[in-house]
């Protein structure tokens, strides 16, 4: 487990604990529901149920961000989420998938540095590396070996993160909520249409669809995405950011445990292995991004 981050504790660490114990879950549940129900289809669904209560609270952004607004929504609603449940679908295993897709980290911090010019130390350019080698390495287990499309959907989708967070980083005025209701918004119709076009007649067979689909579409809804990224958000308004993102990597931690413990995965030497770096990289990251901000003004002190 990682050190805590000083300043979190208490009442905090049992939200922050909450919040990772709800992302983890959405693994399992997820992948129960892709039994029955196609991946964009799912998506389309869990965005659908979570605009019904978002959009009571919509604002609209500033003049002249719609378009960034816009790009980001549909670069996390559409491409991430319905890329990253494709990924978990064909992967066959939870493992992987919830390891894999922390490399949106590393790249996060990469197009951070191209397209906004923040500048990372030789140390962060370490973990960066330690991070894609450790994929490398997981990428021979022979879970991964049998089903690589799995793999590559998984790191496109995370890329498709990576970018939208990078793009929502310049929007001013649109807090978590906003930001979760305007891509459930926004991406329901594409992911409608490209399950249309990509899965025929699923929608049709939704009639057939056991309560277990149900429930990992309102856990999808509900637990991971209100309750988990609403509980993120009253953390990160307490504490900088920084300080909360390293305990989120017992999110594949605990997905890892969920797929031994329901899934019957059995993870091998390479996956843990390279498991083992792809986190350690992303670990070496978030506290490096900690001693940055004890030692420089944060954006909202500027």
């Amino acid at each position: 487990m990682p050190a805590a981050p000083r300043g979190l504790g208490g009442r905090d660490l049992v939200l922050v604990l909450l919040v990772c114990v709800a992302w983890a879950g959405n693994f399992l549940t997820s992948a129960l529901a892709l039994r029955e129900i196609p991946p964009f289809l799912f998506t389309a669904l869990r965005f659908a149920l979570l605009a019904l209560p978002l959009v009571f609270v919509l604002r609209a952004p500033a003049p002249g961000q719609w378009p960034r607004l816009v790009a980001s929504c549909l670069c996390i609603g559409v491409l991430h989420f319905g890329l990253s449940f494709s990924a978990l679908k064909l992967a066959g295993d939870l493992s992987s998938p919830a390891i894999v897709l922390q490399s949106y980290v590393p790249m996060t911090a990469l197009l951070a540095w191209w397209v906004l010019g923040e500048r990372f130390g030789w140390r962060t350019g370490l973990a960066i590396a330690l991070s894609f080698a450790g994929v490398l390495v997981l990428g021979f287990d022979p879970l991964v070996v049998d089903r690589p499309l799995a793999l590559v959907l998984m790191l496109v989708s995370a890329l498709f993160l990576a970018v939208g967070t990078v793009l929502m980083k310049r929007l001013r005025g649109v807090d978590a909520y906003n930001q979760q209701g305007w891509t459930a918004v926004l991406s329901v119709a594409p992911l409608l249409a490209i399950s249309a076009w990509w899965e025929p007649g699923a929608l049709a067979r939704l009639g057939d669809v056991s309560w277990v689909a149900w429930t990992g579409i309102a856990y999808a809804a509900f637990v991971s995405s209100l309750l988990g990224h609403g509980l993120y958000y009253v953390l990160v308004q307490r504490h900088p950011v920084a300080q909360v993102t390293p305990w989120l990597l017992l999110v594949p931690v605990l997905a890892v445990g969920l797929g031994i413990a329901f899934w019957g995965d059995r993870p091998g030497p390479r996956l843990l292995v390279g498991g083992a770096m792809v986190l350690g990289g992303v670990l070496v990251i978030a506290l490096r991004a900690i001693a940055k901000s004890r030692t420089a003004p944060v954006a909202e002190d500027l």
